[in-house]
């Protein structure tokens, strides 16, 4: 318990090599083809996750004229990803004990069942707008399997050498539907930024075609969901036949002590909260960087550019990072070191050139992109890594309810970070600052943090 490894009797492989074949692959693993169309179809869910989310965001001017939202309003719409967190225990059970296919058609049907509540085109707009957030609170429903399952499935499916990069896409793939949400919102909902207000005629028409578009958009996402729930429900297997590794065939603790082993786990209680406060700030900060950046005259369609390439980058550079690591193991707390310093260096200086009135620092739109873009990058891309240091660091607690343990924290944070946002969002200075403070708390604790391989100690030198 506490900061103590694992024991050796936990770590006693199910599968084991015979004495024979000591110098040889152990014959009772193999991996399958099909890891990548499982990969896929739970990576595509993530991305239409994501851009359900984050669709208001992006739009908020768009939606203030098309449906009287105020800012506290896609604010709360935003806060409703977090909430779905609430019943995070109830998933992380289903997934421990029905595996991934029951949990993950469950959030499925969550998503498809909110993104048809949300397109139902009612005229009474009070009520249209009580189904908008019934929709986006079930799709905040599916959160808690989406961003924490991602290492189980790299764990059930792929080699050891491949589980940092599977687990990147899984988990990346969520960030990369919010950036989406970014680009398609502004594209296709027109903004009401440039729009001459000449008639009353002229407005009432303005507003409606917005309607439409963002009818559009939703309806668009509807069979999107529906055409991937249909696919998952067809076929998608909880595991494969036989195991890719000595470490996926290993037994794991209960669920029972899994929680009790986290919770009294001191250097895990440590790096989760390392994880938690800077990227539960960022996905709060992104879901309305649209108004955060309306103060340095930057427009909806700029400002949804400027979050897309940020989040894009981080997905990228995360993959990237995470190939890094499959190929030289042993080095994640150093490469967490290495992206915290340069989110906090990133974020600061995003934060000077916001206050640039005060700072006297130039504030033109190169500089707004590049410094936002590089703190999208350095943050975003940690987070596959961090999700594997917390299984190294915990083994053999179960991949997915170690992940489900800290994507709550994450979305606490993010949570509280909103909750503050709807009575304090006149002036939004003090929402950079808490980014870069996040990042500075993070990289101590990482720097303090006293890093183990536990799973790696037993695919190395047991399967061998």
């Amino acid at each position: 318990m506490g900061a103590s490894s694992s024991t050796e009797a936990e770590r006693e492989p199910l599968l084991v090599p015979s004495h024979a074949e000591a110098n040889s692959p152990p014959v009772n693993s193999r991996v399958y083809g099909r890891r990548w169309l499982v990969l896929t179809l739970f990576s595509l869910l993530g991305l239409l996750q994501g851009m359900v989310w984050n669709f208001w965001g992006p739009i908020q001017n768009s939606a203030a004229h098309a449906y009287g939202f105020t800012k506290s309003d896609i604010a709360v719409l935003v806060l409703w990803g977090p909430v779905g967190f609430v019943p995070w225990l109830l998933f992380m059970w289903l997934m421990d004990k029905k595996g991934l296919r029951a949990s993950l058609l469950l959030s499925a049907f969550f998503m498809l069942l909110g993104a048809a509540l949300r397109s139902i085109p009612l005229t009474e707009q009070p009520l249209r707008r009580w189904f908008i957030h019934g929709g986006q609170f079930l799709n905040g429903l599916a959160g808690p399997t989406i961003m924490s399952a991602g290492p189980y499935l790299s764990t059930t499916w792929f080699a050891p050498d491949q589980r940092a990069t599977a687990t990147a896409v899984a988990s990346l793939f969520s960030y990369l539907g919010g950036a989406a949400s970014f680009v398609v919102g502004p594209l296709v909902v027109p903004a009401p930024n440039d729009t001459k207000a000449v008639t009353t005629m002229a407005a009432t028409v303005s507003d409606s075609s917005i309607r439409d578009r963002i009818q559009l958009v939703m309806y668009a996402e509807l069979a999107a969901v529906a055409v991937l729930f249909a696919a998952i429900l067809l076929y998608f297997p909880s595991r494969p036949p036989i195991p890719p590794s000595v470490a996926a065939a290993s037994q794991r603790l209960s669920y029972r002590s899994s929680i009790c082993r986290l919770l009294s786990n001191m250097r895990f209680l440590m790096i989760a909260m390392a994880y938690a406060v800077p990227t539960g700030v960022i996905a709060g900060w992104t879901g309305v960087l649209d108004m955060v950046l309306t103060p340095a005259k930057v427009s909806q369609v700029d400002a949804g550019w400027i979050g897309f390439w940020s989040t894009v980058g981080g997905c990228v550079f995360g993959v990237a990072m995470a190939r890094f690591a499959d190929s030289i193991r042993g080095m994640l707390k150093l490469i967490l070191v290495l992206m915290l310093a340069g989110a906090s260096l990133s974020s600061t200086w995003f934060a000077l050139t916001c206050l640039s009135r005060v700072t006297h620092l130039p504030s033109t739109a190169a500089i707004l992109y590049t410094s936002c873009i590089l703190v999208g990058i350095f943050i975003n891309s940690s987070v596959p890594i961090f999700f594997e240091l917390f299984i190294e660091t915990v083994y053999p607690v179960p991949e997915g309810i170690t992940c489900g343990v800290v994507t709550f924290l994450g979305n606490l944070f993010t949570g509280l970070l909103l909750f503050f946002l709807t009575f304090y969002c006149k002036e939004l200075s003090w929402l950079n600052w808490c980014l870069t403070g996040s990042c500075l708390f993070s990289l101590v604790l990482i720097l303090f943090f006293r890093e183990s391989y536990d799973r790696l100690y037993l695919d190395v030198f047991v399967s061998v």
